[in-house]
């Protein structure tokens, strides 16, 4: 039973890889799913020959290699629309009363009437692609709470883990409603049930937790703060350097969990279980280098008005996000015993 329940779970995330690795124009936006262990599912599918109608992968997957029109979904897969409310009332009086910055900020002085058509429309995916990206974060950040609480980690470090949803949820709210502000949101189409993969069911609890906190947390968090900064720094409007602003700050205790949480556990871990644990962190640095390649691909483009939307130029991103990597999440690791493969001798 539980071999058939990694199946259909390895099955769910390939299918949400191949809708995410569609598009379509007129701002329909796809996202591709950055879980860690989304390509270890992929491979292992693919070295049993269970192709399900998908071809099978030589040698890695990348954003963009398999298609939606490669995979048969089933209904209780079929993608739905990523759509967000609020329920207003004393509710959303209370949000607001725990979280108030959300609202000082600096919502309607944005002039859009000195962008062009297409620096709006990229404004708005990237802002909506953001709010998804912040959503499935707080995902992320859920599972980990309750694998934490199931390893029994100190009720202190759980607490302070239990801040991170919340956190999450603010972003979701601010990026929303910065693509708004840009114009409205884009479509984006998602699998709700394979927003992340959960960690591996055959370890002990204690490893679970360990393996969502190294994927999520040394790897994930820890390198997006510094690339969330830079592009911070390079904001030069009020509204959306306020909003990043408040992101950085709220995302400062994510960067560090991991490590703590490592440094709580190694007493309790045997040199296979970092193995286990240097695995997942290759997995998740491995996927986040194809990304790399995938923008360093792109063609580069001269500065225009529309960077005070808040991007940062492509070669400045790459070489932060180099450095960052080996910094912020390799060198803690490695200085942790968990063991990591070596980079591709190419670099951001």
């Amino acid at each position: 039973m539980l071999a058939e329940r990694r199946v259909l779970a390895e099955r769910r995330v390939l299918a949400e890889l191949a809708v995410q690795g569609d598009a379509e124009p007129e701002g329909r936006t796809w996202p591709w799913v950055d879980s860690p262990r989304a390509i270890s599912c992929l491979l292992r599918l693919a070295a049993r020959g269970e192709h399900d109608g998908v071809r099978r992968l030589d040698p890695l997957p990348r954003p963009g290699l398999l298609r939606a029109s490669e995979v048969t979904l089933s209904p209780a897969q079929q993608p739905e629309l990523f759509e967000l409310e609020m329920l207003g009332g004393s509710l959303e009086r209370r949000y607001r009363k725990a979280r108030p910055e959300v609202e000082a900020m600096p919502w309607g002085t944005l002039d859009l009437s000195h962008f062009a058509s297409d620096e709006l429309i990229a404004a708005r995916r990237a802002w909506t692609g953001a709010a998804f990206q912040e959503h499935r974060t707080g995902v992320a950040c859920a599972a980990t709470l309750r694998a934490l609480i199931e390893a029994r980690a100190p009720l202190d470090l759980i607490a302070l883990a239990s801040r991170f949803p919340l956190d999450e949820m603010v972003h979701v709210e601010l990026c929303a409603r910065m693509a708004m502000e840009c114009g409205g949101g884009t479509e984006i189409l998602h699998d709700p049930t394979a927003m992340v993969v959960d960690a591996n069911p055959d370890l002990p609890a204690l490893m679970q937790a360990a393996e969502l906190c190294v994927r999520f947390f040394c790897v994930g968090e820890a390198l997006s703060i510094p690339l969330i900064r830079g592009t911070w720094h390079a904001a030069r409007h009020p509204l959306p350097r306020a909003v990043l602003g408040r992101i950085v700050k709220d995302e400062a205790a994510h960067g560090t969990f991991g490590f703590t949480f490592l440094d709580w556990a190694a007493p309790r871990l045997s040199d296979d279980d970092r193995a286990v644990l240097g695995h997942a962190a290759d997995l998740a640095i491995a996927f986040i280098s194809h990304q790399w390649d995938d923008i360093r691909r792109r063609p580069k483009r001269a500065p225009s008005p529309g960077d005070a939307l808040a991007w940062m130029e492509t070669d400045s991103y790459l070489a932060l996000a180099g450095r960052s990597m080996e910094e912020k999440v390799r060198a803690p690791l490695l200085a942790r015993g968990i063991p990591l493969s070596p980079m591709p001798a190419k670099g951001p």
